[in-house]
């Protein structure tokens, strides 16, 4: 699509595509995709697994609308839970006009990251190797792993950064911007991610959460938005439900005197309020709902298919 500006001489066009990004657990992905949207859309925790469903950021570089895909990390599952979520990432690998394969530099081709890059070889498509946190590896170990990981896949480019600072991602957005197919963009110019805001409002919940208990909690917790509530003040009120599986992990979340879930929910409300740009009344109860990994009608609200 091109279009012709108040001299008459053509602009460049529009270019438009989907950039999947997969990795390891905690390799980096929600972190480097809040860095190229240059806003929070992603959930990023020191717990592993953290991205359950697909998450899409959209970034503007140049006339380039660029939609991530932020998968869950691909590792070896050996839940229910974990066998939809390792579906869903190599689902939305398959959707990505460009695939970035992030990599930990400071960790390594080991574990998963190793059997990711052998079950990289038989997929098709153009492939973008990503190194990150190379900013915590001498020079001479990035340049051997570099080799290494390209002795067992073939990658179209390969760039290296750090996530967290920023380091290296001009260069990838500008060879991202330019690679794109042409066409109209996808989405409004102002929007920054295809999630619901009573869903994203939910997973920063669910950050926070982990944050403040990420040792003592087990994996298996989910939050839901069950209220949203706009008032004629301009501001809303949000009431939100932890689900845990027991009744020892409700205690948990409670804390003393209910002191964890007061400090949970006063980070998620800061951060909930900061998007929305109003004022937030946030209300957290957290419920028992055993074995709830196991509830097709959980995995349909958070965006995964049930695995039978």
């Amino acid at each position: 699509m091109t279009e012709a500006n108040e001299t008459g001489t053509p602009d460049a066009p529009t270019r438009s595509g989907f950039v999947a990004l997969i990795g390891a657990p905690n390799a980096g992905k929600s972190t480097l995709v809040n860095q190229l949207v240059g806003a929070k859309v992603s959930i990023v925790s020191h717990k592993v697994q953290t991205t359950r469903a697909i998450v899409r950021g959209i970034a503007i570089h140049d006339k380039t609308q660029i939609v991530f895909i932020d998968t869950p990390g691909i590792f070896a599952p050996k839940r229910r839970l974990d066998r939809a979520m390792v579906s869903t990432a190599w689902g939305g690998a398959k959707d990505g006009d460009l695939v970035l394969v992030l990599i930990d530099a400071e960790r390594g081709i080991k574990g998963d990251a190793e059997a990711l890059l052998d079950s990289l070889g038989e997929r098709q498509g153009k492939l973008i190797l990503v190194l990150n946190k190379v900013d915590r590896v001498k020079r001479d170990t990035l340049l051997a792993l570099t080799a290494a990981i390209h002795e067992k896949v073939r990658f179209d480019e390969t760039f290296m950064i750090s996530a967290l600072t920023g380091s290296g991602c001009s260069d990838l957005m500008d060879y991202l911007a330019r690679t794109l197919p042409e066409g109209p963009w996808y989405y409004p110019e102002d929007q920054i991610s295809d999630l619901p805001m009573r869903q994203l409002a939910a997973e920063i919940t669910r950050e926070k959460l982990y944050l403040r208990l990420h040792q003592e909690l087990p994996y298996a917790s989910h939050v839901e938005t069950e209220r949203w509530e706009e008032k004629k003040d301009g501001s809303v009120r949000i009431e939100q439900v932890i689900y845990v599986e027991r009744d020892s992990q409700k205690k948990i979340v409670l804390g003393h005197k209910g002191e964890t879930i007061k400090a949970i929910g006063q980070a998620a409300r800061k951060e909930i309020s900061e998007i929305l740009d109003q004022n937030v009344h946030l209300f957290l109860f957290v419920k028992v709902r055993e074995n709830w990994g196991n509830d097709p009608e959980r995995y349909r609200e958070i965006g995964l298919e049930f695995p039978h």
